[in-house]
């Protein structure tokens, strides 16, 4: 085998190690996916992952300040005047306990279950304090250490 040959070699595989490497430093980086909270009205539905969540523990005041400002971008669903608002949890959310936030203001009772229907009058009334063309949803996990949170939009339907 020749010198040149033999470099080649080298080289092939530093690259393939480096390769490698690179590889697994990508996968290394990627965050595992949070717990699933879906809304579903009619047929239509839309789900996210958390805003913001940290793996069962209590998130921080700053954590929550920086998540409440992704709240612009949180998914949206129209909601007509008779319809039921479906929402989905996954379990481990419905474990830590959770509670429905509309507009910053807590509008549910704790519950540990995966699965709770609010009538869609609830979201555009005076007498909640919900009145308006669009209201925020938030699933907070957690009720008194605040562990993760889910947001949404609904619009008020055009009859």
């Amino acid at each position: 085998m020749t010198t040149l040959q033999s470099a080649v070699r080298r080289r092939r595989a530093v690259a393939a190690a480096g390769a490698v490497t690179a590889g697994l430093l990508v996968l290394s980086a990627c965050d595992k996916p949070t717990p699933v909270a879906t809304l579903t009205v009619g047929r239509d539905s839309v789900n996210s992952e958390a805003l913001c969540y940290n793996d069962d523990k209590a998130l921080d005041q700053e954590s929550l300040d920086k998540c409440v400002k992704k709240a612009a971008d949180a998914k949206s669903i129209e909601v007509g005047q008779d319809e039921t608002v479906r929402i989905g949890v996954d379990p481990k959310i419905a474990d830590a306990g959770w509670i429905v936030l509309v507009n910053g203001r807590q509008f549910s009772d704790t519950s540990k279950e995966t699965y709770r229907t609010i009538p869609s009058s609830a979201f555009f009334n005076v007498q909640y304090g919900t009145q308006g063309e669009t209201n925020t949803l938030a699933i907070q996990m957690g009720d008194k250490t605040k562990k993760g949170l889910w947001t949404f939009k609904l619009k008020k339907a055009k009859d």
